[in-house]
């Protein structure tokens, strides 16, 4: 590698290492628990969600485990819709940071989107840890295809919140109407169902959305043979792929409108 690209590489990892450290700081303090929220809030959010969906003995087909579906369904969601929610107006609110020679707009941007994934992730390895402990659900059947359709989903959350923060900077349009199209998004997302639960012609359909591949595989990952999944890993890539170039794009032209000269 390149003596001088090697040195930028390391000189970036550091300002985005100081500026992951500053964003727990800055969002979750130094005392009482502290940086745990990373991941005890999602975690508590999809506990309480797993708590409701046993109380009222929602079945989700016959022999699923509605702990592990709550579980998958509710992590994946926590995923994309708060690494997209968190980067509007991300900008805003650190601009004063782009005075330092050495921070730039995606250092500030991947800072904030790696802290989002390394939380939802905290949160789902903890919980299927702990609810495969005491048996309210079996551990994976196939931890690569869990590991896969998890890897997959981070990519599309943190290319989809590239494109959301670049976007919000530029219209408050966006910031306005974002967190609602999240929850409109929430029950077309793959989360609350399985795609073979869904009339044929609706199937191919749903598979259209990007976020329900993911799931789909997470799920298979899970269940195994118990159920039967439909996923279109290379549209997902595709998609990730587009999504990840419109992303980086949207970033540069902000960087020029914002970076100090």
């Amino acid at each position: 590698m390149n003596t001088h690209l090697r040195q930028s590489l390391q000189i970036q990892s550091r300002v985005i290492g100081a500026l992951l450290m500053r964003e727990i700081i800055t969002r979750y303090g130094r005392h009482n628990v502290g940086f745990l929220w990373l991941f005890l809030e999602p975690m508590l959010f999809t506990m309480g969600i797993t708590a409701l969906w046993n109380a009222i003995k929602e079945v989700h087909g016959t022999n699923l485990s509605v702990t592990a579906f709550a579980v998958t369904g509710y992590s994946t969601i926590l995923l994309w819709r708060n690494c997209s929610n968190r980067m509007v107006k991300a900008l805003e609110v650190n601009q004063t940071l782009l005075y330092h020679r050495n921070v730039r707009v995606i250092d500030v941007f991947a800072a904030r989107l790696l802290l989002e994934i390394a939380g939802a992730s905290a949160s789902l390895i903890v919980l299927t840890c702990i609810f495969s402990t005491v048996g309210w659900m079996a551990f994976p059947s196939d931890l690569l295809v869990v590991v896969e359709g998890w890897l997959l989903l981070a990519w599309f959350s943190f290319s989809l919140g590239l494109v959301v923060g670049a976007l919000s900077e530029r219209s408050e349009v966006i910031e306005r109407v974002w967190h609602i199209f999240t929850y409109l998004m929430f029950p077309l997302s793959g989360a609350a169902y399985l795609v073979d639960w869904l009339p044929p012609k609706l199937q191919s359909l749903a598979l259209w959305v990007p976020m329900v591949s993911s799931t789909e595989m997470m799920r298979q990952g899970y269940f195994g043979a118990a159920i039967h999944t439909h996923t279109r890993p290379l549209y997902l890539l595709s998609v990730n792929l587009v999504l990840t170039l419109i992303g980086l794009a949207a970033v540069n032209d902000t960087s020029r409108r914002v970076e100090p000269e």
